[in-house]
């Protein structure tokens, strides 16, 4: 431990830290770059050149010209996903018993007393019942 002092130790871990906060970086322009509708191909080619050909430097640039419709992105999607999943469980609670179920058990109260009342025989209403559970 003595050939390697404390304070390159520090060194290497922040070193260490900007790498991996680079590839970061990286690839969340790659990624914004395949996600962003706006841009036409060739735009989305010039883009992935300079971030692959000058790395640090394009992801720099990227950053300071797209940096807030970036966020715009991010964000959009975010609510996108957020309203497709209230959507999803809206539509799974309605099939499963929600306020579609309450629908069955009304018409199944409705048939119990029309069976009571002498309008349908014992028949009807076993095969309107199973019709109304199918």
């Amino acid at each position: 431990m003595d050939d390697y002092p404390l304070l390159d130790v520090f060194l290497t871990m922040l070193y260490l830290f900007l790498w991996v906060m680079w590839f970061f970086l990286l690839f969340k322009v790659v990624t914004d770059l395949f996600r962003d509708h706006s841009l036409n191909g060739w735009a989305k080619a010039g883009w992935l050149v300079l971030v692959i050909l000058l790395p640090y430097l394009g992801v720099l640039i990227y950053l300071i010209v797209r940096g807030r419709s970036m966020h715009e992105r991010d964000e959009k999607l975010a609510k996108d996903s957020e309203a497709a999943f209230r959507n999803y469980v809206r539509e799974a609670a309605a099939s499963q018993g929600g306020s579609g179920g309450s629908d069955h058990v009304n018409d199944l109260a409705k048939l119990a007393e029309l069976r009571d009342k002498g309008a349908l025989n014992p028949e009807e209403y076993e095969r309107a019942k199973a019709k109304l559970l199918a």
